[in-house]
């Protein structure tokens, strides 16, 4: 099964490689990334795989809203299959 993490906040250093830690460390892979940083605002989307996660998906998504709270920027986690639908026109 496939994810969707946004991150959105103020840019600073280590944001990527925090928030990838917090997924390796979860069995989670990521397989695509985009980020831009837009006038000082870091703005990120990961395709991850969570089909061999460690733990269950609501679980996963708290960690990374946590990790995000950590360091300042709001992380969200959404199934793959909800972000399509939520974004179908």
């Amino acid at each position: 099964m496939e994810a969707v993490i946004t991150v959105v906040g103020n840019d600073k250093v280590g944001i990527l490689a925090q928030v990838c830690t917090a997924c390796a460390e979860a069995n989670v892979n990521v397989e695509e990334v985009t980020q831009r940083i837009l006038r000082g605002t870091f703005a990120m989307i990961m395709l991850v795989d969570v089909s061999s996660c460690s733990m269950d998906f609501t679980a996963f998504a708290e960690k990374m809203k946590q990790k995000g709270d950590e360091l300042g920027v709001d992380v969200r986690c959404t199934r793959q299959e909800i972000y399509d639908a939520m974004h179908r026109i």
